[in-house]
């Protein structure tokens, strides 16, 4: 007997993805020369690893190599997650995908949003660094460069920030979206 039940999972697997009504993207290509020398520290290692004339023995060696490895991939791999971030909105959701391989990625629906705003300057200073960021105060964001972004206030009191090509195009699109939701509307007027 077959569950009645439906899996939306499942149900989506067999779906074409929708359509987007607007895609941007932004990109940081100085953050490459960190990527550069994450892959220095890499090759550091595998060079102390490989080719070691060390006498005081075997445990500042490892230490060294570990040390050197884990900087290396840490540096690297993380670079190369924030050298680009593409934004897609369609009709249900925005989407982020930062770096090659889209990870980190974040999802958020549209009827989870009450408004989106240009944010005409977003920094890496203001946020405490590039990447993904979480400030107390401004809730998070995605900084891969400076410049014009985009900020979603979400309906629970969080602030979502990413910066993008094309914020206002990416606005209009979520302001056309978004449902009016009588239970904001009865908050304001009173």
């Amino acid at each position: 007997m077959e569950d009645s039940r439906s899996d939306p999972r499942g149900e989506r697997a067999g779906q074409a993805r929708p359509s987007a009504l607007w895609t941007g993207h932004a990109t940081n290509r100085g953050q490459w020369l960190l990527a550069v020398a994450g892959a220095g520290c890499v090759a550091l290692g595998i060079e102390l690893a490989v080719d070691s004339a060390w006498v005081s023995g075997l445990a500042p060696l490892v230490m060294s190599v570990v040390g050197c490895l884990a900087a290396g991939l840490l540096v690297l791999f993380g670079t190369l997650a924030f050298t680009h971030v593409r934004v897609r909105v369609d009709h249900d959701c925005l989407e982020v995908r930062c770096g090659h391989i889209g990870l980190p990625r974040r999802r958020i629906p549209l009827d989870q949003v009450d408004a989106a705003r240009i944010v005409p300057w977003i920094s890496p200073r203001t946020w405490g660094g590039w990447g993904y960021r979480w400030r107390p105060e401004m809730g998070t964001a995605v900084v891969v460069r400076r410049g014009p972004g985009l900020a979603l206030d979400l309906g629970d009191g969080r602030r979502f920030t990413v910066t993008v090509d094309d914020a206002e195009g990416a606005v209009r699109v979520i302001t056309a979206r978004l449902r009016p939701n009588p239970a904001r509307r009865a908050l304001g007027d009173a």
